[in-house]
């Protein structure tokens, strides 16, 4: 019995030690896997309630200076605008309700041929601006729709996707955005591609696509959609926030 005993006691310290390293090497994939989430962006300009939802799963409330990382999810509440910017100086403004997913970002300054830029606007709109990667590379950013893909050729666009969400976006009609994706570019031109063909919008231009197989079309300028955003976070005057946002002590950095 006392030998026994003895053997137990020496092999309660060696199990403990087996559990401490497997919990180093837990806490070590965990930091390694954080470690890859690379930052990619910053809040600069936010009105109202902003969210991310991370690679892993994890959601958080951001606020001005959170930053933005490669896989995040970024979700506007109600009444909420956000202007995000990007390590080659793009700029996203997001409108309220909205949800994009920043799939890729790589930008490498010093091999243009590795620049890789997917962003994927799941639902709302956006005013998108571009930045060195779309400049010198056209071919390496994208934005991807639940209907098309959108390609840039140094561009400032808006796009927006109607999915019975959109009664209270202003248009010039005064009538509801019908259901699909709108399209206006400012500056620039956007070639837009799905199943159903592609179409070439110049700057001054409306475009939409009703559905993944119908081919992008040009829209009258009486009947296109702007997507307009409020002066205070599309232009470049001091960073605007509220005090709903100001109180926010759950943010990324």
């Amino acid at each position: 019995m006392q030998r026994l005993f003895r053997l137990r006691t020496q092999a309660a310290p060696a199990a403990l030690l087996r559990h401490f390293l497997m919990l180093l090497l837990l806490a070590a994939a965990g930091a390694s896997a954080h470690a890859q989430s690379k930052v990619v962006g910053t809040v600069t300009h936010l009105s109202g309630v902003l969210s991310a939802k991370h690679a892993d799963g994890k959601r958080v409330v951001l606020a001005l200076k959170s930053s933005i990382l490669e896989g995040d999810t970024l979700i506007t509440e109600k009444e909420t605008y956000t202007r995000v910017k990007f390590m080659d100086n793009a700029e996203i403004v997001l409108r309220p309700g909205s949800e994009i997913q920043v799939a890729k970002y790589l930008y490498d300054e010093q091999k243009p041929e590795n620049d890789n830029v997917a962003i994927n606007l799941v639902k709302g709109g956006l005013r998108a601006v571009t930045g060195l990667v779309g400049k010198r590379n056209h071919e390496a950013v994208n934005f991807n729709t639940p209907t098309a893909t959108i390609g840039i050729r140094g561009t400032n666009f808006g796009a927006l996707f109607c999915q019975n969400d959109c009664g209270g976006v202003p248009t010039t009609s005064g009538s509801t955005p019908q259901n699909g994706l709108h399209v206006d570019v400012s500056q620039g031109a956007v070639i837009v591609v799905n199943p159903g063909g592609q179409q070439v919008f110049q700057a001054g231009q409306f475009g939409f696509v009703a559905n993944l197989n119908a081919p992008p079309v040009l829209i009258p300028p009486a009947q296109g959609v702007p997507v307009t955003m409020p002066p205070s976070i599309s232009q470049n005057v001091p960073a605007l926030t509220t005090s709903r946002t100001s109180s926010i002590d759950c943010v990324v950095q």
